[in-house]
């Protein structure tokens, strides 16, 4: 089945890349509440892992940059992603994984938005980024 024929039957595939907020108030969860909102099924590659509520972030460990690398392969090597949408970076090998997917053209649409500092106040992308 060509690519053309797999979108008329499916709907349209996001790929959000981004960080996980224990709160469900951002990141990937509201990646995912957004995307299942407006009918996108939603996919994900995970840059960073937060411990936090609406009051703070106590925590948060970056994802190695070879994780998001293969996380976005897997998901690039079999969905029809139309559309990505950046959020929480957290560190430069992070932001040099997607800048090299980006230009090398392996996404159709591309969202940039990025997130330096949590609503709270804690710093979300590392110095060097």
């Amino acid at each position: 089945m060509s690519i053309a024929e797999r979108r008329k039957k499916t709907p349209p595939v996001a790929l959000t890349i981004a960080g996980s907020d224990s709160g469900g108030g951002a990141g990937i969860q509201a990646d995912l509440k957004s995307f299942s909102a407006n009918r996108v099924f939603g996919t994900t590659v995970i840059t960073a892992i937060t411990a936090q509520n609406t009051n703070s972030v106590q925590s948060m460990e970056p994802v190695n940059p070879d994780l998001v690398e293969a996380q976005i392969r897997a998901v690039i090597s079999d969905f029809s992603v139309r559309a990505v949408k950046t959020g929480m970076l957290a560190t430069a090998g992070n932001v040099n994984v997607v800048a090299d997917f980006a230009a090398k053209g392996l996404f159709e649409k591309l969202v940039v938005d990025p997130v330096l500092v949590a609503s709270t106040g804690s710093r979300l992308l590392d110095k060097e980024a």
